[in-house]
């Protein structure tokens, strides 16, 4: 049986010590022979690095370790220098990314047997690209991975991740400027900064992050959890294991994240893996800065410029949700103009995690909440809805009052609505977001098994029920068999909470 490949990034000890590895070499091979300089922005812990050292392998020569895989007998396997640069370490000076940039350019001198005279970290790189070139008498590889690293740890400080984003541009500008000594050159990252920042001087990058035929050049396909997998895949019920991790989507297959896959398949238990291996904290101070209503986090439609762009001087949400991987497309939606698409939230293990850290943002509710998710879901589940309404009413009840003052989203009307949106989808239950505006005139569609619930919020003296009725927004559901819930909620913004609840019964 082989073993799960948990954590590992090198090609060579996959291949040499019977881990599971998903071909991803037809890629590679299309990449190699469509590109000469060419760009991938993918979430974290998607197979970026590992993809990048599988193209360093077979830049290296190394052919027996691709014995079975799709390139074997389709290349030659001519050996070329690699410089290899990927980014970890402390970069929240200057100097200390200063540092680390020294490290990976001795490292990169040591292993290609270079010394390079020049202390200089833009005129090193120079160097080390030209004499390669000299020394082994072929054009260099360059591969680059998280690219943007040194940006993004220092996203919360503008003023730092702008000069370090200087600092990399000065080195990575040098690929331009030596395009005679090069061969290939490949970055992956999470971000894709505006042409106008960092890629200033790497114009002739080829980004690929939205073309269909590599749209699964990392990440697993259902259908690998159902060969390559099997051994594991047999012992789960993976109807649950598609809802909780599956839904990313760059316009070719719906893929997993594989650090979800390989953490569940070890452990056996359905737990938020991913969310939990990073620091999305950084979002609440977006957040507020933007005062979003969070309904509407989850339903947007953005142009291809949008989604593409980045600037750490000016952080959109959307951007930043989509690129960090906590949204993804949709659907793309024909224009007459450049493509737009639908955003939304790939699955349910982000769709619970993204609307806890939203309930922290909007309510200050760190351990009662877990209270609050219990009653709304047991009352929901069993038609409880006087149980409901109480349960509403006690959470806005026990919302700190600085959290009204402190925080902007609570002046606006949207911020009722938002509070139950991300209680309810914390839950893990099939929520749509319909008619979304930032009013807070919202209707959300909750799915049960045998229940539907269709809620109308109001703020003041309104009648959410009545306009339900009025413009049925219940009719879609009437063939569905099952029973059809109508709520009505009026907030009373001098009350903060809830001053009407009618709910109806109609099916």
């Amino acid at each position: 049986m082989q073993k799960l490949p948990i954590g590992i990034q090198t090609f060579k000890e996959i291949r040499e010590n019977n881990y599971i590895y998903i071909d991803k070499t037809q890629e590679a091979l299309n990449l190699i022979n469509s590109y000469k300089y060419s760009f991938l922005s993918r979430p974290r812990r998607f197979g970026k690095s590992l993809f990048l050292d599988t193209l360093k392998n077979i830049f290296e020569g190394n052919k027996e370790l691709f014995k079975g895989l799709y390139i074997y007998d389709k290349y030659d396997f001519e050996k070329y220098p690699v410089i290899k640069i990927s980014w970890g370490g402390n970069f929240k000076t200057l100097e200390s990314t200063q540092n680390v940039a020294m490290e990976i350019l001795k490292e990169n001198q040591k292993r290609l047997g270079i010394v390079c005279e020049n202390t200089q970290y833009d005129m090193c790189f120079r160097e080390l690209i030209r004499k390669a070139y000299e020394k082994y008498n072929k054009p260099v590889v360059i591969l680059i991975d998280e690219y943007d690293k040194p940006i993004l740890d220092n996203i919360e400080n503008p003023s730092r991740a702008v000069e370090n984003g200087d600092f990399l541009r000065a080195i990575y500008v040098q690929m331009k400027e030596n395009d005679a000594y090069i061969k290939f050159a490949f970055l992956t990252g999470i971000s894709k900064f505006s042409k106008a920042s960092i890629f200033s001087g790497l114009n002739q990058l080829v980004d690929i992050s939205l073309l269909p035929k590599y749209g699964n050049i990392c990440g697993y396909t259902h259908e690998n959890l159902e060969n390559e997998f099997i051994e594991y895949s047999k012992n789960f019920d993976l109807k649950k294991v598609k809802e909780w991790y599956n839904g990313y989507y760059f316009l070719n297959k719906r893929i997993y994240n594989p650090f979800d896959i390989l953490r569940l398949f070890d452990s056996g238990m359905f737990r938020n893996y991913w969310w939990d291996s990073g620091n999305p904290y950084f979002l609440i101070e977006l957040l507020k800065k933007n005062s979003s209503f969070i309904p509407k986090v989850e339903n947007l439609k953005v142009s291809e410029d949008l989604i593409n762009s980045f600037e750490v001087e000016r952080l959109k949400l959307e951007v930043l949700l989509y690129q960090a991987g906590y949204l993804t497309i949709d659907k793309e939606i024909e224009t007459r103009r450049l493509p737009e698409y639908r955003l939304k939230v790939p699955n349910l293990e982000v769709q619970m995690s993204l609307n806890n850290l939203f309930i922290d943002y909007l309510t200050n509710q760190d351990i009662e909440k877990y209270d609050y998710q219990d009653s709304l879901y047991y009352s929901l589940e069993n038609a409880n809805l006087e149980e409901f309404e109480n349960s509403l009413k006690n959470l806005f009840a026990s919302i700190p009052y600085n959290n009204y003052v402190k925080n902007n989203i609570a002046f606006f009307e949207g911020y009722y609505a938002s509070v139950i949106y991300a209680y309810l989808a914390s839950l893990g239950v099939e929520i749509t977001a319909e008619d979304v505006t930032n009013k807070g005139r919202i209707d959300l569609t909750l799915k049960f098994d045998d229940k539907i619930y269709i809620i109308e919020f109001k703020v003041n003296n309104e009648e959410p029920l009545k306009q339900i009725k009025e413009k049925k927004y219940y009719e879609k559901y009437l063939s569905v068999n099952k029973e059809i819930y109508l709520i009505g909620i009026v907030f009373d913004e001098k009350e903060k909470n809830i001053s009407k609840f009618e709910w109806e019964k109609i099916n």
